[in-house]
């Protein structure tokens, strides 16, 4: 016999789980990133995973990194659109890589229905502190001046060959009118640990992942690159006060494989915007200098296309090729 106590749980948990989606019930959505774990962009995932199991039932990020995002963006492509199966779109996979490789196992334009962007944070261009004492840079046009009284002196590392921060770096070198030797490393992580040793002297940094070296005095933040100043830190310029039109920063967004029902993806665009909008997310997206940017799937699409158009000029700048 069940008691009162037994029967009203099991009346809530039918009432919760008729609220969830139909397709959802009983089945578990996967979000792949396709970047190891511990970086922002999982960290993110992980954290908006939590938010919508109340709405979408369980969500399990998985890692599926390599080739500059292609490897875990090409299974999503390639998943049964039935909702369940939610990948991670960014900068690289869907603005720069089109450009960068010679042929990519996805087609950014034809294989993946937008479901909202999640967020964008700014670059930003950073010297070593000691370095920037030492030649008595303060600002980003003391940077600027620097290099063209003394023409092949300065250097700026990157993540690797047609990374957003080379081409940050390539595109500033052409706005400024200063040359810089480009010092490619692999990875992000080994172009901050090579600025803040000296063997480079700046940087076009992740603001979420420079903001602690900046604080401690390490870094010296010369700009940053979004049109706008970063609330997170106001009294940083941005390039383009002193290089007007000058423009890159960090985005990532959720994105399902192509012919997903439309119906589906705007279940989904309600669940995640919702979580974008909650104070817990804007708290927790926050300790890393990030500002949720919720969308309609149109919005993102749309912005995903602008991009493309911007970073294939970019590209062909910075000369990088892959494959």
């Amino acid at each position: 016999m069940i008691s009162r106590r037994n029967a009203f749980a099991l009346a809530a948990a039918g009432t919760a789980a008729l609220a969830l989606p139909a397709w959802a019930q009983a089945r578990t959505t996967r979000i792949v990133v396709p970047f190891a774990a511990g970086g922002p962009i999982d960290v993110t995932a992980r954290i908006l995973a939590d938010a919508v199991k109340d709405s979408l039932g369980t969500v399990i990020v998985e890692n599926r990194p390599g080739a500059g995002g292609n490897i875990g963006v090409s299974q999503v492509a390639k998943a049964a659109p039935d909702g369940l199966t939610l990948g991670i779109a960014t900068t690289a996979s869907h603005g720069i890589n089109p450009w960068l490789f010679k042929q990519l196992p996805y087609d950014p334009a034809k294989d993946f229905a937008p479901v909202t962007q999640m967020l964008r944070v700014p670059n930003v261009l950073v010297m070593n502190a000691d370095a920037a004492k030492r030649l008595n840079i303060n600002s980003l046009p003391d940077l600027i001046r620097y290099g063209k009284t003394n023409p092949g002196k300065l250097n700026y590392g990157s993540g690797g060959s047609g990374s957003a921060g080379h081409l940050a770096g390539e595109l500033f070198k052409n706005q400024a009118g200063v040359f810089a030797v480009h010092i490619p490393y692999n990875g992000g992580n080994p172009a901050q640990l090579g600025l803040l040793s000296g063997q480079v002297d700046f940087n076009f940094d992740n603001l979420a992942t420079a903001a602690a070296n900046i604080r401690a005095g390490k870094l010296k933040a010369l700009a940053v690159t979004t049109t706008q100043r970063s609330s997170v830190m106001p009294d940083v310029p941005t390039v383009a006060e002193t290089l007007p039109g000058f423009e890159i920063d960090t985005w990532w967004g959720l994105v399902a494989p192509a012919g997903t029902p439309a119906d589906v993806v705007a279940k989904l665009n309600a669940a995640f915007t919702a979580a974008l909008q909650s104070q817990d997310v804007k708290s927790k997206f926050a300790t890393l200098m990030a500002e949720p940017a919720p969308s309609t799937p149109q919005a993102f699409g749309d912005f995903m296309n602008r991009e493309r158009t911007k970073y294939e000029r970019m590209v062909k700048l910075s000369g990088a090729t892959v494959g």
